[in-house]
């Protein structure tokens, strides 16, 4: 996973959080559950880079 990737979906997720909390304070429930899905999506995509990752890591050890 390159670092522009992991530097998008750390955007993401805190532009995520920063409109939870925007939606908190304003008590606007729209922007309350985008904030929360956006921060998701970008767990998840960095979840799946991870997992393949780790796929890519155990290949290398078993071809040394």
């Amino acid at each position: 996973m390159s670092f522009t990737d992991k530097a998008k979906n750390k955007a993401q997720e805190m532009n995520g959080a920063a409109k939870e909390r925007i939606g908190d304070v304003t008590d606007n429930e729209r922007l309350r559950a985008e904030g929360a899905n956006e921060q998701s999506t970008a767990r998840a995509r960095q979840a799946g880079q991870n997992v393949k990752q780790a796929g890519r890591d155990v290949k290398d050890a078993f071809e040394k």
